[in-house]
């Protein structure tokens, strides 16, 4: 029976997705757990630690055999771990080779190595999903690179941007994430094999041979020492999903506010009855940026229980350990499910320029009042000039009349300049900065990353 959004059928595929579940899922987990046994027998059969015949049949016979899942869950239930029931079915199941399962190592080394190829391909997900999220932002910030739009500081009109600087600003976050994706998987990525209290004393002096081939056999990185309570490798890998989310949620935000009715500036693709109320035929709400933000919450709470988890007693943990079984997955999942909302709701992102362009046009030149200002400085002083402006912004509130207008009123004004330029300085479109030449510098770092 579903108890959670990760196994509900209703839910699992709104806060997941399919091919992270089936990564984190039993199935792959017990099949990371035997490849991770398959592995060590392969490598220690090629070093003659165990005999190669053994090594060769439990390669070719371990992965094939049936589990007894009701057997394994009664016995995990009793010990705590999975890996013994786990051993005791191969070694049943391989025969004379079955004596040669498992050699040398401990129950913390192969859930760690299973964990660790589990995360290997949960983070090609979300490469290939952040990559995608970031192309759709990419063609968000071109095609809109010149669109005006109100820039907003505390929920207030600022300064006029572009919606292209806006989107460009979504995509920089995200390319920072790609890169740290590919610095941390050398952290992350390795093997864990170091016996019973980590120094490999079971092997005698081959230790560190067996554990270089069987980190080898599996793609994996050899690290410098065992790190069964050295957990930052796993724990940077969630910080990260952390980042990654908490980006998506930013930006789900911000596309939440500008849907709302009175701003009406994006909308999340149309699709029938989708952000519907059953009491409300009018609403179409942002359902894929309200599950991000979700999410992000969600991954952010996963992130503290890792760190968390760092404190570890010991040379083998008691129970902080446990933490990571329930946070990492949840991460990946929540991870995927917010990417491939984002993914849905960038790729067919309806965006409204005249609207843009109204809003921005709403308070009838005050977003401008600074560059009314900056442009007043050189004949009357800076401060002179602002408090001229301060003057006429109040003014124009009260009397819900233009800036220009009020302007075009004031003698010290008229007289600095013509009523022609102090209309090319209330117009929003002219004081954008350099917000088209930094939107084309994240494009070109955004198609550079392509190469």
């Amino acid at each position: 029976m579903a108890s959670t959004v990760f196994d509900s059928e209703i839910f699992r595929d709104v806060f997941g997705s399919a091919e992270m579940r089936a990564v984190f899922s039993d199935t792959n987990l017990l099949a990371s757990y035997v490849r991770a046994e398959v592995a060590l027998a392969v490598d220690q059969g090629k070093l003659g630690v165990i005999p190669k015949e053994h090594a060769d049949t439990i390669a070719r016979q371990a992965p094939s055999l049936i589990l007894d899942r009701a057997a394994l869950k009664a016995e995990t239930e009793n010990v705590g771990y999975p890996i013994l029931g786990l051993v005791r079915q191969l070694s049943a199941g391989l025969g004379e080779a079955g004596r040669f399962v498992h050699w040398g190592a401990t129950t913390q080394d192969i859930m760690d190595t299973g964990v660790v190829l589990q995360v290997r391909e949960g983070l090609a997900i979300v490469e290939r999903e952040l990559d995608a999220v970031a192309d759709a932002l990419a063609i968000l910030a071109e095609r809109y690179r010149d669109t005006p739009m109100a820039g907003r500081t505390h929920l207030q009109q600022a300064l006029p941007i572009t919606f292209g600087y806006k989107a460009a600003i979504w995509l920089s976050m995200l390319m920072r994430h790609k890169e740290r994706l590919q610095q941390l998987k050398p952290r992350v990525l390795v093997a864990q094999f170091g016996g019973a209290a980590g120094t490999l004393a079971s092997l005698g002096n081959r230790g560190i041979e067996v554990r270089k081939a069987f980190a080898t056999e599996l793609g994996l990185a050899d690290p410098s020492i065992t790190w069964h309570v050295a957990r930052d490798g796993l724990v940077e890998a969630v910080q990260v999903l952390g980042l990654i989310t908490g980006s998506l949620g930013k930006i789900g935000f911000d596309v939440m506010l500008m849907m709302a009715t009175e701003i009406s500036e994006v909308f999340e693709p149309f699709a029938s009855h989708r952000g519907a109320s059953s009491t409300m035929p009018q609403k179409r709400n942002p359902i894929s940026s309200e599950i991000m933000v979700a999410n992000a919450k969600t991954v952010r709470q996963q992130s503290g229980l890792m760190l968390d988890a760092m404190i570890q007693d010991f040379e083998r943990a008691t129970g902080p350990w446990h933490i990571e079984w329930i946070a990492l997955p949840e991460s990946f999942l929540l991870t995927a499910g917010a990417l491939t909302q984002a993914r849905f709701m960038l790729e067919g992102l309806v965006v409204d320029a005249d609207r843009m362009r109204f809003n921005l046009d709403s308070t009838r030149g005050l977003i401008v009042a600074e560059a009314v200002m900056m442009g007043l400085a050189p004949h009357l002083g800076r401060t002179p000039a602002h408090d001229l402006v301060y003057a006429a912004c109040r003014k124009a509130v009260e009397s819900k009349a233009s800036l220009l207008e009020i302007l075009a009123q004031s003698p010290a004004a008229r007289e600095a300049l013509t009523i022609e330029d102090l209309g090319k300085l209330c117009d929003p479109v002219n004081y954008l900065g350099v917000a088209a030449q930094m939107t084309d510098d994240v494009l070109a770092l955004h198609r550079a990353s392509h190469k």
